[in-house]
């Protein structure tokens, strides 16, 4: 059985990034481990930054709106050797379309169409942790922590949209390699 959740955050951990699936209406939350790239990704579409050009994942939503594929969910549906599965379901002249996807890739996805995020309870079973083991501390300082967090690298993405849009790329350089320390820290 499939239950809603939610991208919580993006965080470091001793084994890369990780990116945190809280389930609604619990105090558990899933960490997947992801490339330094894909963490990146999943934080631009989370902060509503557009480039001049479009990223992979933006290419990705406005083909399937181009298409006339709407973008129904995103489903965590299994973990194997470590290995988490996702598939993306769209829905696509009357018809539902599933494929199969990295779960990196289906929540840059989700971060960008704002569309449904479902998890396996398997999932959960197997691999969920309380939020509080995570963060060693009250849940409610961690997300207070991590709103200020967030409002900055908003900031400094702000900012780089600027250096982009006024052709400043030594700027946007310098403010990229800015949003890179602060993600891995």
């Amino acid at each position: 059985m499939l239950v809603e959740a939610n991208i919580w955050t993006v965080a470091r951990t001793d084994r890369g990034n990780a990116v945190l699936i809280k389930v609604h209406g619990s105090e558990k939350a899933v960490p997947i481990i992801i490339h330094q790239l894909e963490a990146q990704s999943i934080l631009i579409g989370l902060s509503n930054v557009s480039f001049v050009r479009p990223l992979t994942h933006d290419l990705m939503v406005s083909l399937a709106s181009k298409v006339s594929m709407k973008i129904i969910r995103v489903e965590i549906t299994d973990i194997r050797d470590d290995i988490f599965y996702a598939r993306l379901i769209f829905k696509s002249k009357g018809r539902r379309v599933m494929l199969d996807a990295r779960p990196s890739d289906a929540l840059s996805i989700v971060a960008r169409s704002n569309c449904p995020l479902y998890i396996s309870e398997s999932v959960i079973e197997e691999a969920g942790v309380y939020i509080g083991t995570i963060t060693g501390e009250d849940v409610e300082d961690k997300k207070s922590e991590f709103d200020s967090e967030q409002n900055t690298f908003n900031q400094l993405q702000d900012e780089l949209q600027k250096a982009v849009d006024e052709e400043n790329y030594e700027e946007a350089a310098r403010i990229r390699d800015k949003i890179q320390d602060i993600n891995t820290g």
